[in-house]
């Protein structure tokens, strides 16, 4: 494993910055190496998880001063709830997002709005703060959703069904018959929450989450609702709708906030994340915006020139083709690919000609053909003239 760099030279800023020089360059980079804006890019996904990890060390006087003293194993021992010591790379790219949501934008009541043209921030939706329950949030879903050019080129609204717990009908959530008499939970003390403590050498940790016995509620139920065995939640198949804007790609992410699995007994819903995933198209290929389509015509059109039908994301239209085309040439039609995520305006569409000489002859175009070899001169083929002449003038 690569050795770890100096957190300092990670964030790009001298030993003595200020907290709020901590916290600008982390803004900086955070934005710069987002996934939201590196689809698919593992290597700015890893400095991603790199500046968050320094920041989170730097930001906190007690952390960076154990740092400062001991390096790396002296911040591991003090990094509390935040990482525990382990090494971000093995770090569930989710749980890496929600920890730098929570980081720079939660714990103060209010959303976190991603500043660099993430979906956080095209969709006007925040965190959720971490602290808002004591109760056991439920679990994340997520949702590979395929989407074809066309779809992705324009936007597009889709109904998703799928299966998730949801709320118990027969005891309304609460895990508990009608009636039913419920004890204090001797985990938590009627507390509902649990706090772990870590010592080490630079002080001492405090993590506090939900009791796992109770799922934060403070008492036990004497008579568990005989449908969801206590739960307060069952499976049921649902469906929800997901707009996805235009020019989206692969790898991107679409959060809806609680929509996700409902916690137990009452506990606040997770997730649902939607991920990008674009179908292979019969024509086109994307380079960002643009799309590129190779389109085949004859050496006859390519010489003459002439007009030809190509397909489009919305349909067929007419190209003209210049006479003397070259094969790998490459004609722009401006404003046919695909719309900008977060601006105006479309990507072109890129037609490449690939010239096609022909596999089978009859003997009248190859009388035609030989024909029109004996009226060659050295201005009809000037490319190969001049390949021929560098050769010669290598060997001579």
């Amino acid at each position: 494993m690569a050795a770890k760099r100096d957190y300092y030279e990670v964030l790009g800023i001298k030993r003595d910055a200020s907290v709020d020089e901590i916290k600008k360059a982390y803004r900086s980079l955070a934005l710069k190496y987002h996934p939201d804006n590196n689809p698919g890019n593992k290597d700015a996904e890893g400095k991603f998880k790199e500046v968050a990890e320094a920041y989170e060390v730097l930001s906190v006087p007690q952390r960076r001063s154990a740092y400062d003293q001991f390096g790396h194993e002296g911040a591991a021992g003090g990094m509390g709830g935040f990482g525990q010591g382990q090494q971000w790379q093995n770090v569930d790219l989710s749980e890496a997002l929600r920890a730098f949501a929570e980081a720079f934008g939660g714990g103060g009541g209010g959303g976190y709005s991603f500043g660099g043209g993430g979906f956080d921030e095209f969709f006007g939706e925040g965190r959720r703060d971490g602290r808002q329950s004591a109760k056991q949030t439920g679990s994340d879903i997520h949702i590979k959703l395929k989407l074809t050019l066309e779809e992705i080129a324009k936007g597009v609204e889709k109904t998703i069904k799928l299966d998730r717990l949801q709320k118990c009908d027969r005891c309304s959530g609460s895990g508990a018959e009608k009636g039913a008499d419920s004890v204090t939970c001797p985990t938590c003390h009627g507390k509902g929450e649990v706090r772990q403590v870590t010592r080490s050498i630079f002080g001492q940790s405090i993590s506090i989450s939900a009791c796992p016995k109770c799922y934060g509620e403070g008492k036990i139920i004497q008579k568990p609702c005989t449908q969801c065995k206590g739960q307060g939640r069952v499976s049921g198949e649902s469906t929800i709708t997901v707009n996805i804007p235009a020019g989206v790609m692969e790898g991107n992410y679409i959060p809806l906030r609680g929509k996700g699995n409902i916690g137990p007994r009452g506990g606040p819903s997770g997730d649902i994340i939607v991920i990008i995933d674009e179908k292979k198209h019969d024509f086109f290929e994307r380079n960002n915006d643009d799309i590129v389509c190779s389109v085949p015509i004859s050496f006859v059109t390519a010489a003459l020139g002439g007009e030809i039908e190509v397909p489009t994301l919305e349909g067929k239209i007419l190209l003209k083709i210049p006479s003397a085309t070259q094969s790998h040439k490459t004609l722009v039609l401006k404003g046919k690919g695909i719309q900008h995520l977060h601006g105006y305006g479309r990507g072109d569409l890129l037609v490449r000609i690939i010239v096609e000489v022909p596999s089978k002859l009859t003997s009248k175009q190859k009388d035609l053909l030989k024909e029109f070899a004996a009226t060659e001169d050295d201005s009809t083929f000037p490319q190969v003239k001049d390949f021929f002449r560098k050769v010669k003038n290598l060997f001579s």
